[in-house]
């Protein structure tokens, strides 16, 4: 268990929505919540670091990648409870989209995998319904 569980507050996340022609960076999770899941880069803001530091910084740890400008697309809140109803998990996350300028994605510090996914057949990646309105806005920010 981390201090993240079952916690006395939300945690602010950064979400990264990186966008290379007509694909999508994906990653696939390795620490919880949701282990294996695939959904977006990002993570916990640190303290004293800017949303957009954070940004870069997790895409950096997590893919290797560097992007372009970022642009803000919207929050998204996850809260999950345990099978008693407590709050497990608790997530404010601030997503970004930005276009991919150097790199190929490489599985960093917090994911199993990472790739570049077509933007028209995310189905096999099962990704949460956020995700897809996230990757929608993003595309209308980025292009």
């Amino acid at each position: 268990m981390t201090d993240r569980e079952y916690p006395t507050r939300p945690f602010i996340g950064i979400g990264i929505v990186v966008i290379k022609g007509d694909q999508v960076l994906l990653c696939q999770r390795g620490k919880p919540p949701g282990v294996g899941t695939w959904t977006l880069p990002g993570g916990a803001q640190e303290l004293g670091e800017t949303c957009e530091q954070a940004a870069r910084r997790e895409l950096m740890e997590e893919c290797g990648l560097e992007v372009g400008p970022l642009h803000f697309c919207a929050h998204v809140d996850t809260i999950r409870r345990d099978a008693d109803g407590r709050i497990r998990f608790h997530y404010t996350i601030l997503d970004f989209a930005a276009r991919w300028v150097s790199g190929e994605p490489v599985a960093g510090s917090d994911v199993l995998h990472a790739e570049w996914a077509p933007m028209d057949a995310l189905e096999p990646y099962e990704l949460w319904s956020e995700a897809h309105r996230i990757i929608g806005i993003a595309r209308r920010l980025v292009e």
